[in-house]
This record gives C-alpha cells, structure tokens and sequence, in this order.
C-alpha cells in the first residue's frame, strides 16, 4: 500500500528532481570510500585464500584469476556491497524519516496537501535504483584490482598468470545477474527503510528500533532474494 501511494507520482518536479540529485550524491559520493575499501580487501582475501587452497594441487595457478573474477563479479559484489550499504544507507533513511515523523514535519506536509509518501520516499528509490548498481560494478572492478595487488607483488602468481586466468571462460551473462542482483538489492535497501522509518511511532527508543530493525529485514531479504535470483538465473 506504501508503494503504491508512492508511485502516484509527483505534483512538482523540479522538487523532485533537486531530492533526487541530493539522494544520489548522499547514497553514491557518500558511500564511495567504505564501499572501495572493502572491495578492495574482498578481492585481496579471496586471491590470497584460494592461492592457499591450490597450493600443492594439479590446478594451474591462473585459474585463481578466473576464480577471484566470477566469484566477485556474480555474488561477492552485488551481495556485500549492499549489505554494508543497508547498515549504512538504511540506518540512515530509517532514522531521517522516522524523525521527520517524530517532529510531527510529515503531519504538517500532509495538511498542506503533500504526498508525503511519494515526496519523501520515490526520490530515494530513483537514486538508489541510479546510483547502487554504480557503486556494484565499482566493487567488483576494485576487487579485482585488490587480488591483483595483493598476490602479483609477493609472489603468489605471476601477473601474466593472473591476466590469463581472468579472460579464461568469460561470460557475459555473468555481468547481468550483477546488475539484476544489485537492482534488486537497491529496492530492499531503500524501501524497507523507508518503511520502516515512515510509520516509526514514540521516542528516540523507538526510532532506535526502527533503524535496527530497518537495518536487520534489509539484510534478511538481500540474502532470501540473492538465493531466489541465483536460482531463477542459473537454471
């Protein structure tokens, strides 16, 4: 019901379009380092944990740029990306929201004829449907630079080895399920969120519990729906 009002659309766009620009920086320019970061030690752990386990083995040692590739590029950053971005983006939505609540500014947008549910709510969706998708293919692209930093210059593999590995078996579709998963994603990170924070009722407690909570359901429904869609797409 919260969606469908706020689809209804927007009675003044160029409002519209200046929350839109405002929520794509905060949830794109704001998460950029936390996001690279863990990107970059995602792909360093994973290059370095599967150099140890092929050590010893047949395998040749290119494939662990084969590997480190399709690990990061389907599941590892779509899936982690947004469920760091729903600690932080989410807590964030929840908590504005929910004060905004709390300080009676909703009630007061609705006497003056606001729909504060498509208002507060569809430029968020707009921009995290714009802008975490970005931040993904960023993830993804920076942890591949990781492993590569993290193994070539020690000795793990040659860098000729870790090129080779990473143009072996490439798939395009590969790519997709990326972009389709952090869609996906994108909506529950901000939507739950807003939900929550839109009907949060009571004190800081509450609102408290509301981020949490917020925070908690995001995390639950990325894993649930990261399932559904591995299962639908690699059938």
């Amino acid at each position: 019901m919260l969606l469908g009002q706020t689809m209804t659309g927007p009675i003044k766009r160029s409002a519209y379009y200046r929350e839109i620009v405002r929520h794509m920086h905060d949830i794109g320019i704001g998460s950029l380092i936390i996001v690279a970061l863990i990107s970059l030690f995602i792909g360093a752990v994973t290059a370095v944990q599967f150099a140890y386990q092929l050590g010893g083995t047949l395998i040749p040692r290119y494939y662990i740029g084969y590997i480190v590739r399709d690990m990061t590029i389907i599941e590892l950053a779509p899936t982690i990306t947004c469920l760091v971005l729903a600690g932080k983006v989410g807590s964030n939505i929840a908590s504005e929201i929910g004060g905004m609540r709390q300080k009676e500014h909703i009630d007061a947008m609705e006497i003056m004829g606001v729909n504060t549910a498509s208002y507060l709510i569809l430029p968020r969706i707009i921009a995290g449907l714009t802008m975490i998708p970005l931040l993904v293919f960023m993830a993804a692209f920076i942890s591949i630079i990781g492993a590569f930093i993290a193994s070539v210059p020690v000795g793990l593999f040659s860098a000729d080895e870790y090129i080779k590995g990473l143009g072996m078996f490439y798939d395009p579709y590969n790519v997709f399920m990326m972009f389709v998963k952090s869609v996906v994603f994108a909506f529950i990170v901000i939507t739950i969120p807003a939900y929550q924070g839109y009907f949060v009722k009571g004190g800081s407690i509450e609102l408290g519990k509301a981020s949490t909570a917020a925070v908690v359901f995001s995390n639950i429904f990325i894993l649930l729906s990261d399932y559904f869609i591995a299962v639908v797409l690699t059938a």
